[in-house]
């Protein structure tokens, strides 16, 4: 059960944090965006650790949290472009779909998935192509990038659970420790820079801190449940990100489209009860 509430617990924290971070990135960089908010979680994550004190855990461990944190800035990155120029509604849905990755790895690893898995995968699959393909009033640029935001956070997912499994805080600091790094000298070289208007910095310093809170509680739940399980409720995040654009932004979606993002989020689920 606690591993079923961390894994919810991080979906909310996700999508309200990429809700934020996708409106932000309408204002300025995307990859500036990504760039400040890492850097918030890592400076806090950097401060606990430095007051528990806990021994650093094997090389392994800690190689695989930097990895884990790489593949999820790129995937991250590309959401927030997404998620900017395109309709967060369709876009958060599409990538979401990366929990289709450590639902595999965890098929292959032994894990047993029930019945509704076998449906839930193809539907997912087929809201998404749906999403893609489906007009209406709600833009599908920025679609591609959310198939490569999907890829990076479905690896990321696989990566950070076994990364966590001496110490669930120093994985996620070593998930920022590799991805603050990238993402600064991928924002200064481009020109994008880390300079944010004065109103728009503790917006996206909230977003890096639920981002991190995410991420602590996803490494926790996968210690405490099967990854197939909790990969796919963590990407249950569209729901509030989704929610948040309607409500906020006033988007809309035509009947084809929310069939789409209806069916991709129902086979979610059923990909859930079925790795249950």
């Amino acid at each position: 059960m606690l591993a079923i509430v961390l894994g919810l617990g991080s979906s909310l924290s996700w999508g309200v944090a990429d809700f934020l971070g996708g409106l932000a990135s309408r204002r300025v960089g995307a990859l500036t965006v990504v760039a400040v908010s890492q850097l918030a979680g890592l400076v806090v994550l950097a401060a606990i650790l430095a007051v528990r004190r806990e021994p650093v855990p094997p090389a392994s461990d800690l190689g695989l949290g930097a990895a884990a944190g790489a593949v999820g800035a790129a995937g991250l990155a590309a959401f927030y472009r997404a998620l900017a120029v395109g309709s967060m509604s369709l876009v958060a849905p599409v990538a979401a779909l990366g929990a289709v990755i450590p639902v595999a790895v965890g098929v292959a690893g032994g894990d047993r998935l029930g019945p509704a898995t076998a449906i839930g995968l193809p539907l997912a699959l087929a809201g998404a192509v749906l999403v893609g393909r489906a007009r209406g009033p709600a833009t599908r640029r920025g679609l591609r990038l959310a198939v490569v935001a999907a890829l990076g956070f479905g690896l990321f997912f696989t990566l950070l659970a076994p990364a966590a499994d001496h110490d669930v805080l120093w994985a996620s600091a070593m998930a920022r420790v590799a991805s603050v790094p990238t993402v600064v000298i991928a924002a200064l070289v481009t020109g994008a820079g880390l300079a944010l208007p004065r109103r728009l910095a503790p917006v996206v310093v909230f977003a890096g801190l639920l981002d991190t809170t995410a991420n602590v509680s996803f490494a926790a739940a996968s210690q405490r449940g099967l990854i197939s399980v909790v990969a796919v409720l963590g990407s249950l995040y569209p729901v509030a990100t989704v929610a948040l654009a309607r409500a906020v932004l006033g988007e809309r979606v035509g009947r084809a489209q929310a069939a789409g993002v209806a069916a991709a989020l129902a086979g979610v689920v059923l990909i859930a009860a079925g790795a249950a």
